[in-house]
């Protein structure tokens, strides 16, 4: 195999910009070709930033009729907080709402669809992140069935889970994580890389052509000492992703080693209190506000983006800006890149 390209890799922080202004909580970022990025907005949408820079907000609404549509808007957005997104193949944009607890589906107008907000005829829980392969399927991620996420911020707590929608409809595929947070395929679709925030690991899982789950074991360090957000692949086969709260990108390598690319935190006494408070379970709101740093504070996800997938966008839970790096090794393409759509 040839030389790993982020050996001794580390971003300066004067190398970093910026893209985007005025967002709330761009969790989720996705990039195409044309250098479109789109990023989840707390507002209740998305916001769509043009390649030249220029951005608009999409509300979610359930009705295209003009009379109608501020009131429909107004309604649909109660209470939404828009969190994993997704392409759907003919580029309508699947939402995983961390506050309504459902999947939707938005158009590029805003008028939108519940596709489930149930499984096996109960509420589906605090839904995360959406991922669909090249099949078409629907790779769903539910943190926890605790309605208080920050609850479920716990050493004692397994109820999250990995749900699929095909042909058969959303069933369940594997569960008892700890935190189920995003999710990625390899390149090959051989294996479903899974987030276990508050086991402070990833786990994979074996992917059978029917879509079932196997093979169950811990990928790179068994406990990162701290809390894992969103991961994603690069050309290299190194898995990148945040530490979120302690606000740190990494990258495991496809040996297992993990080295750490940007360290916004730099062992913070806020840090080191909320991770004692977490192993002695005793997480509060205010010991979690009390951390994150200056550049994407509590950084949430890394995306691949660029014409050379070689930009890194930074997203965060409570930025209100994109941050971007160059890497020195492309991202893995998502399976939207080579779809042949352009917004």
């Amino acid at each position: 195999m040839a030389i790993n390209p982020i050996i001794g890799f580390q971003v300066d922080p004067a190398d970093i910009r910026t893209i985007g202004e005025d967002l709330q909580r761009p969790e989720c970022i996705l990039a195409e070709p044309d250098g479109s990025l789109w990023s989840a907005d707390a507002r209740g949408g998305v916001v769509h930033i043009a390649p030249d820079g220029s951005q608009r907000i999409i509300t979610q609404s359930e009705r295209t009729d003009f009379a109608e549509a501020a009131d429909e808007a107004a309604r649909f957005t109660e209470g939404t907080l828009p969190n994993g997104l997704a392409f759907a193949r003919n580029g309508d944009i699947l939402i995983s709402n961390f506050g309504t607890d459902r999947l939707e589906i938005m158009k590029r107008t805003g008028e939108t669809q519940v596709l489930h907000d149930a499984i096996d005829g109960a509420p589906i829980g605090k839904v995360n992140f959406v991922l669909r392969d090249s099949k078409d399927r629907i790779w769903l991620t539910v943190s926890t069935m605790v309605p208080n996420w920050m609850k479920a911020i716990s050493p004692n707590i397994r109820d999250g889970f990995v749900a699929l929608a095909d042909g058969k409809g959303l069933r369940i595929v594997a569960d008892g994580f700890a935190f189920t947070n995003e999710i990625r395929l390899d390149a090959k679709e051989e294996w479903l890389y899974i987030v276990e925030t508050t086991a402070r690991r990833i786990t994979r899982m074996r992917v059978g052509d029917d879509g079932s789950l196997g093979n169950r074991e811990t990928y790179g360090p068994s406990d990162h000492g701290a809390f894992i957000d969103g991961i994603a692949f690069d050309a290299h086969g190194n898995l990148w992703g945040t530490h979120v709260m302690t606000d740190r990108i990494f990258a495991i390598t496809p040996e297992g080693d993990l080295q750490i690319i940007l360290d916004d935190d730099n062992g913070s006494e806020a840090g080191k209190t909320l991770l004692q408070a977490f192993e002695e379970d005793r997480v509060t709101p205010d010991l979690a506000v009390a951390c994150g740093g200056s550049i994407a504070p509590w950084m949430a996800s890394v995306t691949f983006g660029g014409q050379d997938l070689k930009n890194v966008y930074i997203g965060s839970l409570r930025g209100t800006t994109i941050p971007w790096f160059r890497s020195p090794v492309a991202g893995l393409p998502m399976v939207h890149w080579n779809e042949g759509r352009q917004s």
